[in-house]
C-alpha cells in the first residue's frame, strides 16, 4: 500500500486535525464529487471521532503507509470489538491505491465503491458510539437489544 503524498487537502479539510463533526462528514459522504484522498481523509475523521469518544488522542503514525489504518488499529487496542471494521478500514485504503496507483477500466465504479465502504465505515462507528455492544456479535447473531434472559 502507499501513503498519499503529493495531494491537497480536501474540501472542509477533514484531514486536518481540527475535526469535522459527524454530521459534516456524513454529508460530505454524499457529495457527488467527492475524491479518493477525501474518502480517505473522512475515514481517518470518522476514526477520530472514536479515539476522541474515549478519551484518546488519534496519532499520526501511518501503519502500513495509511494514517487511517494506524487509527484502526489504535481504536481497537482498548476494545477487541472495534476490530470489527479492521476490514473495512483496510478496504478503503484498498480503494484508495486502486484509483491512484493503477487506471481501473470503471473508474467511477471503483470511487462508488469507496464511497459506500466509507459509509460503512461510518455507520459502523456512530452505531457503536450509540450502542457499545456492536460488533461483539456477527450479523446473524442475536439482536442486541434483545434480553439475555
Amino acid at each position: 500500500m502507499s501513503a498519499p503524498t503529493g495531494e491537497t487537502a480536501p474540501r472542509g479539510n477533514p484531514g486536518a486535525r481540527a475535526l469535522m463533526p459527524l454530521a459534516d462528514v456524513e454529508r460530505a459522504l454524499d457529495a457527488p464529487d467527492v475524491s479518493a484522498l477525501e474518502l480517505l481523509h473522512l475515514g481517518e475523521a470518522i476514526l477520530a471521532h472514536w479515539l476522541l469518544a474515549h478519551g484518546e488522542i488519534p496519532t499520526d503514525a501511518t501503519r502500513e503507509g495509511f494514517r487511517l489504518l494506524a487509527l484502526h488499529r489504535q481504536g481497537a487496542a482498548n476494545d477487541p470489538s472495534f476490530n470489527a471494521c479492521r476490514e473495512t478500514a483496510r478496504e478503503l485504503a484498498w480503494h484508495y491505491n486502486q484509483l491512484t496507483l493503477t487506471t481501473p477500466d470503471e473508474p467511477e465504479r471503483v470511487r462508488e465503491m469507496m464511497r459506500f465502504t466509507a459509509k460503512h465505515l461510518f455507520y459502523f462507528v456512530t452505531g457503536k458510539l450509540a450502542e457499545r455492544q456492536l460488533g461483539d456479535f456477527c450479523c446473524s447473531a442475536r439482536p442486541l437489544r434483545q434480553d439475555a434472559n
